[in-house]
């Protein structure tokens, strides 16, 4: 199988690509970023997955009908500020004039183009301002690396820093390149994708085959973060292939093809990871990795209840080795498994110290816990001796910051 190398780019790396981000005027404020836009030069194959929240923003609706009809698109523009959710009629009656603007600007088909919203819930979108955005977009699309840059600050609500990833390796002896970006930091627990992701790829790949891909992988990804248990109305990942690396059709049966599954499972678990890492007010990214269960689902339970327990997350916070709080979230999770089996460990860069043994604590160091959960990134590991399957799941600790900031989102 091809290495698959990390490089230095972002959502234009791939052959073809251009995007832009700017100041439209949707934020308050002056300098902040608000609009996106990413562009192939030629159709794509396009896979979408989408939040399973029943209030469904209008753009959710917009591309999930327009990818199910065609499995085709070539644009994607953005707006953060408001979320056109919640806003009926109109709410969607502005998605199709947002689309019919791009089509316009771009000479390219109105239902070749995707739109996405985040920020504010209820409010109606500027059409105005998101009119002129596009053209201001339009004008400052480009495929250097500052423009890609540029598109993944515009997409930010209440996220510290821009997450986006590329990758490079080869396919039948061609170079390939596939790259991401995404936002999301507050109201994160998707059962479906992500918060607004988009990647992009010059490998040629089926329609069929990329959704069927996009959707097993994200339930290994995505689907295994949480932030604070909400699930938006807008959460979608879009995956664009154009396919102008110009290596033959990929199938699923060729040898290939675990090397692209491989890349997007790289960029789909980097920027999962990054989303739970910038939660809103957190100051650690958590990990719960569940070894030795019966089955995945198992695992995937387990894990998951580890990193939503809002009193685990708050121990994290605080430095505290609580393992009764992660051994009760276990518990109610819903999976079957003997408590008296457990073994519980703590780990980071510190060092590696189990907790719990058949179900019941060690003679732990209370100091030697605090200093190995105090750096930036931290691991809880559950061995429940069931069986051969695990599971990873990621989210953050509870800080205080986190009732400032959504105690104040709207001002």
């Amino acid at each position: 199988m091809s290495e698959i190398i990390t490089i230095d780019g972002g959502i234009t790396s791939p052959k073809g690509f251009q995007a832009a981000g700017l100041r439209a005027g949707i934020k308050p404020g002056k300098t902040n970023k608000d609009m996106a836009m990413v562009v192939s030069m030629v159709p794509c194959a396009a896979a979408g997955v989408f939040t399973r929240n029943l209030v469904k923003a209008a753009p959710v609706q917009w591309d999930s009908a327009m990818l199910d009809k065609n499995g085709v698109a070539q644009a994607i523009v953005i707006n953060s500020g408001i979320a056109n959710a919640c806003t009926g009629a109109d709410g969607y009656e502005n998605v199709k004039k947002t689309a019919k603007a791009v089509a316009s600007e771009l000479d390219i088909k109105t239902e070749q183009v995707m739109v996405m919203s985040t920020g504010v819930i209820g409010q109606p979108l500027p059409m105005d301002i998101i009119e002129q955005g596009i053209t201001k977009l339009r004008e400052n699309l480009s495929k250097e690396l500052s423009a890609a840059h540029d598109a993944a600050e515009a997409i930010l609500t209440t996220d510290t820093h821009a997450k986006e990833i590329a990758v490079e390796f080869s396919i039948k002896g061609k170079t390939v390149r596939m790259a991401g970006m995404c936002k999301g930091s507050g109201m994160i627990h998707p059962n479906m994708g992500t918060m607004l992701g988009v990647i992009t790829t010059d490998a040629m790949v089926p329609v069929k085959l990329l959704s069927t891909t996009l959707k097993e992988l994200v339930e290994d990804t995505f689907n295994m973060v949480s932030v604070d248990g909400d699930t938006s109305t807008n959460d979608s990942v879009i995956v664009l292939a154009n396919g102008l690396a110009e290596h033959e059709l990929l199938s699923q049966e060729d040898e290939d093809y675990p090397v692209f599954r491989q890349a997007l499972l790289q960029v789909m678990t980097y920027l999962a990871k990054n989303i739970a890492a910038d939660g809103e007010g957190a100051t650690r990214l958590l990990e719960a990795t569940v070894i030795h269960a019966a089955t995945k689902e198992q695992a995937k339970c387990l894990a998951k209840s580890i990193i939503t327990s809002n009193l685990t997350k708050a121990a994290i916070f605080g430095m505290d080795a609580n393992w009764g709080r992660i051994l009760c979230a276990m518990g109610y999770s819903g999976a079957e498994f003997n408590p008296e089996q457990v073994q519980i460990q703590i780990a980071s860069e510190k060092g590696v110290l189990t907790l719990v043994e058949h179900g019941m604590a060690t003679d732990y160091d209370e100091e030697q816990a605090t200093d190995i959960l105090s750096p930036k990134k931290v691991t809880i590991l559950a061995d429940i001796f069931q069986g051969e399957e695990q599971a990873t799941a990621w989210g953050c600790d509870l800080t205080y910051d986190y009732v400032k900031i959504n105690a104040d989102y709207r001002s």
